[in-house]
């Protein structure tokens, strides 16, 4: 016979006898079946906590890929263990950013399971969410990833909108785009009833109003709202779920339960908020995980389902029966705090639509508290450093001992963890919290894209002198999933765009190869932009100057440069129009600092691409004022605008003009006096190239005033370029 793991063959206690006897025939008409046929009993298993379920595998939801947000958490972690060990067929997919509450570790169970994948990543990323949904054919989403505790709604409210309101809607955007998601399981609170009133005798039911006291559930109210909307507008298939409060292994020591655990380890006070009065009700998590089971398979679309106890108890009596498993005087070790600025005094559910499903809280409150402080006991070392989550109010990455880094590892606890000097677990302490400088600037890491070009070249060298982290992006910028992934990779905080065609060896080139140049000056650029914006990240961007022409409001030597707000006018080479056209479509991006280059000139004249040592080997050349840009003291002056966080266009020249004849005879002078060159007209020029060049002068007065330091071209030409070239080019014989 084979018995196949498909839970949820399940007996309630409360049946009747005439109840049991029916059950017992139909068993036994399920065995003698699968004996005569096996394949038609994939409906049943004996599963890991010995409870037998019955489910009609015709009307069960049999989902086939699975993404649990927020998953290295506390109870998806138990909800994704159970699945991964119950349901080999499925494969689970786990998003998660990782956050001061999350543990890599809580996965260990599942993560050598060949359908178990985790990936580290922000639900508020649009491009991520829906490069999971679509690479990895998602059909079915959990969606437990939140920021849940509600001292740090108080004191970080933006945070859990971020997170719980912004975080779900893309989730939901991503489900409706795609449109193969087939089970939206949104995972809520009984907070968002608000306080039931103290002598009530039937508990919130699913279709209570809704009255959130606090920030936190304010938050999950609101992220209720979307879901239904979502199901209502757009027929997504959505179910909410809304909890009691959860106990058990791995949960972060910021909530009660564990947090009274850890101190009565170390023998110290337990802190009650109030006078401890306030009525919870808990189930242990593996009845909730078992729930979520049960959601999964016989839940109905547009539902929303309580998942309580009708078992409540107040703070005070928790934290005198945990003193009790310690051995404690509750009378010394628990302590009355000032309460928080709403503490809601009950919440009570109605959980009798669950059950009717099939599921019912099945651990003892004692047996499972006992089971919780067992687990702590043995893993002291689990969370590492949890000295700030201890305090009576703790503040989420606002005190020591609350950040970390998580490597994935079994071992990658923090360098402060809790630690015992013998097995007598009243003697584990918590080391001091670390001393960290409040004022302290985070570190900058730098993308940069363009590692093969002059420019990104230079940005490198710029970075080691300065000492910046930065990395080359290794995508291309045209593929959307492959910035996704270098901005996953290298965590930057700031993406330089240095990359483009600007020709092969100059702009003719891309009269030739328009769709090239297309998808590389326009839509990798929107696409970098736009990536970086779902992201948070600023982009500054290497444009072009060579968008304008002197024209009868900006003639030559007037003095009168074009200004960021002045609209192009020049589109005599494709690459022009190219350059303006993006440049155009950027200005809706708020998170894009358009650096508009012209005619680039660095102190390496041996290079190909440098304006001087082009015009120093042609045959002849115009004379004609332009603006140009100084590369050796405008680079770093954007690496400086990126840690302004500077954004908008720049006319990123040196004030003023300078001719060509007049680069000519700078040349001339400090590095060859035996140079000659000679002129011909711009007529004559365009019979030799294909496409037209762009000349005018910039107004670089708002650069300027942001960089006061800022020399004019002739001058900024001899400082940086001619002046440190004069010995190893004329080995000090020019005047």
């Amino acid at each position: 016979m084979h018995i196949y793991k498909y839970p949820m063959l399940y007996l309630p206690s409360s049946h009747t006898l005439i109840s049991f006897s029916l059950f017992f025939w139909s068993f036994l008409f399920f065995l003698l079946q699968s004996v005569l046929n096996p394949a038609q009993t994939k409906g049943c298993e004996l599963n890991s906590r010995s409870k037998l379920f019955w489910i009609d595998m015709d009307t069960a939801y049999k989902p086939k890929n699975i993404l649990l947000t927020g998953a290295a958490g506390f109870i998806a972690s138990h909800v994704c263990n159970r699945l991964i060990q119950n349901y080999p067929g499925y494969k689970i997919v786990v998003l998660d950013k990782l956050d001061y509450c999350s543990n890599l570790k809580n996965l260990n169970p599942s993560k050598s399971s060949p359908n178990f994948k985790f990936i580290k990543g922000d639900i508020g990323s649009a491009d991520l969410v829906n490069f999971i949904l679509l690479t990895e054919n998602i059909d079915t989403i959990m969606h437990f990833a939140a920021q849940t505790h509600v001292d740090n709604s108080f004191g970080n409210s933006f945070e859990f909108t971020q997170n719980n309101i912004y975080g779900t809607h893309v989730l939901l955007e991503a489900c409706k785009v795609t449109g193969q998601i087939k089970r939206f399981i949104h995972v809520s609170t009984d907070e968002v009833y608000g306080e039931t009133d103290e002598d009530a005798v039937v508990g919130n039911h699913e279709a209570s109003q809704l009255l959130p006291t606090n920030p936190y559930s304010a938050t999950k109210a609101g992220a209720e709202m979307l879901v239904m909307a979502y199901g209502r507008s757009y027929g997504l298939p959505v179910i909410t779920t809304r909890g009691n409060n959860v106990y058990g292994p791995n949960q972060f020591p910021e909530k009660m339960i564990p947090k009274f655990i850890l101190l009565a380890m170390q023998g110290k006070p337990l802190p009650i908020h109030g006078d401890g009065s306030n009525v919870r009700s808990y189930l242990y998590c593996e009845d909730v995980a078992e729930a979520f089971e049960v959601i999964l398979h016989r839940g109905e679309v547009g539902h929303v389902y309580n998942i309580g106890t009708k078992k409540e108890r107040r703070v005070v009596d928790v934290a005198k029966e945990i003193c009790q498993l310690f051995s404690l005087n509750p009378d010394t070790h628990v302590k009355f705090v000032e309460n928080r600025p709403f503490n809601d005094q009950r919440y009570f559910l109605d959980d009798s639509k669950l059950k009717s499903l099939g599921w019912s809280e099945r651990t003892l409150w004692e047996e499972g508290l006992r089971k919780t402080m067992e687990w702590y006991v043995k893993n002291p070392q689990w969370w590492g450093d949890v000295s700030g989550a201890l305090l009576p109010h703790p503040r989420m990455l606002m005190v020591p001992g609350i950040e970390r880094q998580f490597d994935g590892s079994d071992t990658g606890d923090s360098a402060y963890p809790l630690s015992a000097s013998d097995s007598s677990h009243s003697k584990l302490v918590v080391p001091a919290p670390r001393n960290i400088p409040t004022t302290e600037k985070p570190s900058l890491k730098f993308l940069i894209y363009g590692k093969t070009g002059w420019i990104g070249g230079l940005l490198g060298k710029i970075c080691e002198k300065q000492g910046i982290s930065y990395e080359y992006g290794q995508g291309r910028l045209q593929e959307r999933s492959q910035l996704m992934a270098d901005i996953l990779r290298v965590k930057p905080t700031h993406v330089f765009n240095a990359a483009g065609v600007t020709g092969r060896p100059n702009v003719d080139w891309c009269e030739s190869h328009k769709p090239e140049t297309i998808r590389t000056n326009v839509v990798g650029t929107l696409n970098l932009a736009d990536v970086c914006r779902d992201h948070g990240l600023l982009v500054v961007n290497y444009a072009t100057g060579c968008i304008f022409e002197y024209d009868d409001a900006h003639p030559p030597r007037s003095g009168i440069g074009f200004k960021e707000e002045d609209t192009p006018n020049f589109a005599g080479s494709f690459y022009s129009k190219t350059k303006a056209m993006v440049e155009e479509l950027l200005k809706e991006y708020d998170n894009v600092c358009t650096l508009r280059v012209r005619m680039p000139i660095s102190s390496d004249l041996s290079n190909p691409r440098n304006f001087i040592t082009k015009i120093s080997r042609y045959n002849k050349v115009v004379d004609i004022p332009n603006s140009m840009t100084i590369l050796d003291e405008l680079l770093p002056i954007s690496v400086e605008m990126a840690k302004r966080n500077l954004r908008g266009i720049w006319n990123f020249t040196n004030p003023g003009v300078v001719s060509h004849n007049e680069i000519l005879e700078m040349y001339k002078k400090y590095i060859d006096p035996s140079f000659k060159w000679t002129n011909f007209t711009v007529e004559e020029q365009a019979k030799v190239i294909v496409a037209a060049r762009s000349n005018n002068e910039m107004d670089a007065s708002k650069l300027k005033k942001e960089f006061p330091e800022l020399l004019p071209i002739k001058e900024s030409l001899i400082k940086y370029v001619f002046e440190p070239n004069k010995k190893t080019f004329a080995g000090g014989a020019a005047i």
